[in-house]
Protein backbone atom coordinates (compact mmCIF):
# COMPACT_ATOMS: atom_id res chain seq x y z
CA UNK A 1 0.00 0.00 0.00
CA UNK A 2 1.55 3.50 -1.11
CA UNK A 3 1.16 7.24 -0.10
CA UNK A 4 1.74 10.08 -0.99
CA UNK A 5 0.23 13.78 -0.06
CA UNK A 6 -0.83 16.83 -2.58
CA UNK A 7 -2.41 20.13 -2.01
CA UNK A 8 -5.52 20.09 -3.67
CA UNK A 9 -7.23 23.80 -5.57
CA UNK A 10 -10.86 24.55 -4.47
CA UNK A 11 -13.51 22.14 -4.88
CA UNK A 12 -14.88 24.62 -8.00
CA UNK A 13 -11.57 24.39 -10.11
CA UNK A 14 -11.25 20.45 -9.27
CA UNK A 15 -14.46 20.05 -10.64
CA UNK A 16 -13.65 22.52 -13.96
CA UNK A 17 -10.13 20.21 -14.29
CA UNK A 18 -12.28 16.84 -14.18
CA UNK A 19 -14.71 18.55 -16.70
CA UNK A 20 -12.00 19.39 -18.87
CA UNK A 21 -10.19 16.11 -18.51
CA UNK A 22 -13.26 14.28 -19.57
CA UNK A 23 -13.23 15.81 -22.84
CA UNK A 24 -10.67 13.19 -23.97
CA UNK A 25 -12.83 9.74 -23.78
CA UNK A 26 -9.48 7.57 -24.01
CA UNK A 27 -8.27 9.44 -20.87
CA UNK A 28 -7.93 7.45 -17.66
CA UNK A 29 -6.57 10.55 -15.34
CA UNK A 30 -10.00 10.82 -13.55
CA UNK A 31 -10.01 7.38 -12.13
CA UNK A 32 -6.44 7.41 -11.01
CA UNK A 33 -6.32 10.43 -8.70
CA UNK A 34 -8.20 13.53 -8.17
CA UNK A 35 -6.64 16.97 -9.23
CA UNK A 36 -3.97 17.92 -7.26
CA UNK A 37 -0.03 19.21 -6.73
CA UNK A 38 2.02 16.24 -5.56
CA UNK A 39 3.72 17.77 -2.42
CA UNK A 40 6.30 14.92 -1.19
CA UNK A 41 5.80 11.79 -3.08
CA UNK A 42 5.78 7.90 -2.27
CA UNK A 43 9.30 7.42 -1.20
CA UNK A 44 9.71 6.84 2.41
CA UNK A 45 5.73 6.76 3.27
CA UNK A 46 5.35 3.49 4.07
CA UNK A 47 2.69 0.76 5.34
CA UNK A 48 3.36 1.46 9.16
CA UNK A 49 2.41 5.34 8.63
CA UNK A 50 4.79 6.81 11.56
CA UNK A 51 5.57 9.15 9.07
CA UNK A 52 2.46 10.91 9.64
CA UNK A 53 3.87 12.15 12.82
CA UNK A 54 6.30 14.01 11.58
CA UNK A 55 3.85 15.14 8.80
CA UNK A 56 1.54 16.67 11.25
CA UNK A 57 4.20 18.24 13.15
CA UNK A 58 5.47 20.23 10.05
CA UNK A 59 1.82 21.28 9.91
CA UNK A 60 1.25 22.50 13.16
CA UNK A 61 4.66 24.68 12.47
CA UNK A 62 3.89 26.16 8.77
CA UNK A 63 2.09 28.61 8.56
CA UNK A 64 -1.24 29.21 5.52
CA UNK A 65 0.39 30.33 2.12
CA UNK A 66 -1.19 31.16 -1.42
CA UNK A 67 -0.27 29.48 -4.78
CA UNK A 68 -0.88 29.88 -7.94
CA UNK A 69 -1.13 27.52 -11.27
CA UNK A 70 -0.50 28.85 -14.11
CA UNK A 71 0.68 28.29 -18.30
CA UNK A 72 0.54 24.57 -19.26
CA UNK A 73 3.74 23.23 -19.87
CA UNK A 74 5.14 19.87 -20.71
CA UNK A 75 7.08 17.28 -19.09
CA UNK A 76 8.77 15.78 -22.47
CA UNK A 77 6.04 15.55 -24.67
CA UNK A 78 4.28 12.64 -22.95
CA UNK A 79 2.77 14.72 -19.51
CA UNK A 80 0.76 18.37 -19.57
CA UNK A 81 0.54 20.43 -17.10
CA UNK A 82 -0.35 23.12 -15.14
CA UNK A 83 2.74 24.92 -13.71
CA UNK A 84 2.88 26.39 -9.90
CA UNK A 85 4.00 29.23 -8.87
CA UNK A 86 4.68 29.06 -5.14
CA UNK A 87 7.91 29.95 -2.48
CA UNK A 88 6.48 28.98 0.46
CA UNK A 89 5.56 25.26 -1.40
CA UNK A 90 9.33 24.48 -1.78
CA UNK A 91 10.09 25.05 1.68
CA UNK A 92 6.99 22.52 2.77
CA UNK A 93 8.23 20.26 0.28
CA UNK A 94 11.89 20.51 1.71
CA UNK A 95 11.10 20.27 5.10
CA UNK A 96 8.60 17.04 4.74
CA UNK A 97 11.36 15.07 2.60
CA UNK A 98 14.14 16.21 5.00
CA UNK A 99 12.07 14.41 7.89
CA UNK A 100 11.00 11.97 6.18
CA UNK A 101 14.39 10.89 5.13
CA UNK A 102 13.55 8.47 1.99
CA UNK A 103 17.00 7.66 0.23
CA UNK A 104 19.13 9.80 -1.99
CA UNK A 105 18.02 7.43 -4.81
CA UNK A 106 14.72 7.24 -3.74
CA UNK A 107 14.59 10.99 -3.91
CA UNK A 108 16.13 10.79 -7.25
CA UNK A 109 13.53 8.65 -8.55
CA UNK A 110 10.79 10.73 -7.44
CA UNK A 111 11.96 14.29 -8.59
CA UNK A 112 12.31 15.33 -5.24
CA UNK A 113 14.51 18.07 -3.74
CA UNK A 114 16.65 20.17 -5.98
CA UNK A 115 14.97 17.86 -8.89
CA UNK A 116 11.24 19.32 -7.28
CA UNK A 117 8.71 21.12 -10.04
CA UNK A 118 5.46 21.58 -8.59
CA UNK A 119 2.58 20.43 -11.18
CA UNK A 120 -1.04 19.81 -11.57
CA UNK A 121 -1.17 16.78 -13.89
CA UNK A 122 -3.48 17.67 -17.04
CA UNK A 123 -2.95 14.68 -19.39
CA UNK A 124 -0.40 11.98 -20.14
CA UNK A 125 0.12 9.34 -22.69
CA UNK A 126 0.30 6.74 -20.03
CA UNK A 127 -3.56 7.63 -19.08
CA UNK A 128 -4.28 6.75 -23.01
CA UNK A 129 -3.86 10.20 -24.44
CA UNK A 130 -1.42 10.56 -27.44
CA UNK A 131 1.50 13.53 -28.05
CA UNK A 132 -0.51 14.75 -30.86
CA UNK A 133 -4.08 15.22 -28.35
CA UNK A 134 -1.48 16.49 -25.01
CA UNK A 135 -0.63 19.04 -27.49
CA UNK A 136 -4.18 20.23 -28.64
CA UNK A 137 -4.55 19.76 -24.94
CA UNK A 138 -2.18 22.43 -24.42
CA UNK A 139 -3.74 24.64 -26.10
CA UNK A 140 -7.69 24.14 -25.09
CA UNK A 141 -6.05 24.58 -21.21
CA UNK A 142 -4.86 28.05 -22.21
CA UNK A 143 -8.76 28.53 -23.10
CA UNK A 144 -10.84 26.75 -20.75
CA UNK A 145 -8.86 26.82 -17.72
CA UNK A 146 -8.06 30.47 -16.91
CA UNK A 147 -8.22 32.49 -15.51
CA UNK A 148 -5.56 30.07 -13.59
CA UNK A 149 -6.58 30.48 -9.52
CA UNK A 150 -4.62 31.84 -6.69
CA UNK A 151 -5.66 30.00 -3.52
CA UNK A 152 -4.52 29.66 0.26
CA UNK A 153 -3.00 26.19 1.12
CA UNK A 154 -4.53 25.47 4.58
CA UNK A 155 -4.16 21.85 4.58
CA UNK A 156 -2.22 19.27 2.75
CA UNK A 157 -4.27 15.80 1.74
CA UNK A 158 -2.80 12.37 2.61
CA UNK A 159 -3.45 9.96 -0.38
CA UNK A 160 -3.44 6.18 -0.28
CA UNK A 161 -3.21 3.57 -2.83
CA UNK A 162 -6.82 1.61 -2.48
CA UNK A 163 -6.54 -0.12 -5.78
CA UNK A 164 -3.35 -0.67 -8.34
CA UNK A 165 -2.65 3.02 -9.29
CA UNK A 166 -5.70 4.29 -7.99
CA UNK A 167 -5.73 6.68 -4.76
CA UNK A 168 -7.79 8.01 -2.72
CA UNK A 169 -8.24 10.92 0.09
CA UNK A 170 -6.79 9.16 2.93
CA UNK A 171 -6.98 12.29 5.50
CA UNK A 172 -6.48 16.05 5.16
CA UNK A 173 -3.69 17.60 7.63
CA UNK A 174 -4.31 21.06 8.72
CA UNK A 175 -1.50 23.85 8.31
CA UNK A 176 -1.02 26.05 11.57
CA UNK A 177 -3.92 28.61 12.04
CA UNK A 178 -5.63 26.82 9.38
Amino acid sequence: MQYFIGIVPSKEYIRKVREFRQQWSRHSINEVVEPHITLKAQGGLTEDRRWLKKVREICDDFEPFHLSLDQPRFFGDDILYLSVKSQPLYLLHERMVREISPTDEIIKSYFELDDFVPHLTLGKTTYGLTKLELQDMAKLAENELTPFPTFEVRFVRVYQEVEENQYRKYMDITLNGG
